[in-house]
């Protein structure tokens, strides 16, 4: 199995990396999206894929119809599965890399940036028509867990790759 990614596991929370990202482990982005999901109430697991820009392109367009790369994307759980699963959450790795980069902050703290944009969607938020509840929130949570500016914080203040509008699709409703 040379080669492999193997998934991490921690508090019940899947971390796939199909998609190294430097300064940024399997542990810490467990232990994160754990504090995320308790901060947001969220009851249930949580899965996250750190992948290529590629590969959350076609779940872009699978899921939302847009033939683009975005940032991070999240899944909440179908409620007919009566399953432990919250959600899943998806991040474009080199995405991460190239905001952290551009932003002058570390990489491991835009996948948590990311994460927790994707846990409050998850938490039934969505900045599309809130009326601000969702920046709100967001910028409370930032603020607790001592994270730069906010994803939406950012996408107001220009220059961010955020996309807008969710689609709903007969196997998951996807939210950016």
């Amino acid at each position: 199995m040379a080669g492999d990614v193997l998934p991490f596991s921690f508090s019940h929370h899947l971390i796939i990396m199909h998609k190294k990202v430097p300064g940024a482990s399997e542990r810490a982005l467990a232990r994160f999206t754990e504090r995320a999901r308790r901060a947001a109430g969220i009851a249930g697991r949580l899965n996250v894929l750190v992948s290529s820009n590629r590969e959350i392109r076609h779940l872009n367009h699978q899921f939302r119809g847009k033939d683009k790369s975005t940032d991070v994307l999240s899944f909440p759980a179908d409620p007919a599965m009566n399953s432990a699963l919250a959600g899943e959450i998806a991040i474009a790795a080199e995405t991460a890399i190239a905001n952290a980069r551009r932003l002058q902050h570390s990489t491991l703290d835009e996948l948590k940036i990311l994460i927790l944009h994707g846990v409050i969607h998850l938490a039934g938020f969505d900045h599309e028509g809130d009326k601000g509840q969702m920046a709100r929130k967001e910028a409370e949570l930032r603020d607790r867990f001592g994270l730069p500016n906010s994803l939406i914080a950012r996408t107001h203040l220009g220059g961010n790759s955020h996309g807008k509008g969710a689609r709903r699709s007969t196997a998951r409703r996807s939210s950016r």
